[in-house]
């Protein structure tokens, strides 16, 4: 600890940005959504995993197959 900080000092608060709508967010128990900013940009980013918006894109190897069989054939 330095001479200028008081060990009686509030702690610092860290704050992060909401990775739904970039507004600060603190990352502290007192924010139960963290690390987003509120419960409604963190029922929005559920929503975006539920409709399949966050996928990474690939490649299927050689031989394999794109999809299992008989689970998305028509």
């Amino acid at each position: 600890m330095s001479e200028s900080e008081s060990k009686f000092a509030p702690p610092r608060r860290r704050l992060v940005c909401c990775p739904q709508c970039g507004k600060e967010a603190e990352w502290s128990e007192a924010n139960p959504s963290r690390p987003f900013c509120s419960a409604r940009c963190k029922q929005i980013d559920l929503g975006a995993w539920a409709c399949g918006q966050y996928l990474i894109p690939a490649s299927p190897q050689d031989g394999e197959p794109e999809s299992p069989p008989g689970l998305f054939s028509g």
